[in-house]
């Protein structure tokens, strides 16, 4: 039996998709006005990650103390919401459609490391969110997963496989539970 050698860690073949001065500057932005209190617009907060190459959609409301690793590789359709405290931590690409929720403190982890190898590799696959889809507070999306078209990750659940359309999902893992019916008002 083997055991870890952190020392032996390697993620030299891993990009980030941007220079290191980008990064750098984008670091600094993201704590001065995205992942911070104080900022109440929504508007210097789309406008921000627009200029740092992120794909927003018309309408997108982004709530205070939200932190994005790397705005380059994200998409978000129009009229979504991303809540207080969100962390998108994408490494690779993630893609929010229209119309969709992430409510307070939700998380979006595109990475995770192969606990199996003693070098503990770095492993990494995009998100994907469907229109009209909701990740509930406190919830967690983990890489690789798609939510499917209307599908609910209810609060304080973990998604570790696809969500399908029309769906509500409960629990760690998330099972589902329920079919979202949707009534027109």
């Amino acid at each position: 039996m083997s055991s870890v050698k952190l020392s032996k860690y390697d993620n030299s073949w891993f990009c980030i998709g941007a220079g290191r001065i980008k990064a750098i500057i984008w670091y600094l932005a993201n704590i001065c006005f995205m992942n911070c209190s104080w900022n109440p617009s929504s508007g210097l907060r789309t406008r921000l990650l627009r200029l740092f190459g992120a794909r927003i959609g018309k309408g997108v409301v982004i709530k205070p103390s939200v932190n994005i690793k790397y705005p380059w590789n994200l998409s978000v359709g129009d009229y979504s919401w991303i809540g207080e405290n969100v962390w998108i931590d994408n490494l690779t690409h993630v893609s929010i459609g229209s119309n969709v929720c992430i409510s307070q403190g939700a998380m979006l982890l595109c990475g995770n490391h192969d606990y199996k190898r003693p070098t503990f590799d770095l492993m990494v696959k995009p998100i994907v969110i469907e229109d009209g889809a909701w990740v509930g507070a406190q919830s967690t999306v983990c890489p690789g997963v798609t939510m499917h078209s209307h599908s609910v990750l209810a609060v304080g659940s973990i998604a570790s496989k696809d969500l399908m359309p029309f769906s509500i999902y409960r629990g760690n893992p998330a099972v589902k539970v329920a079919e979202r019916v949707m009534f027109e008002s």
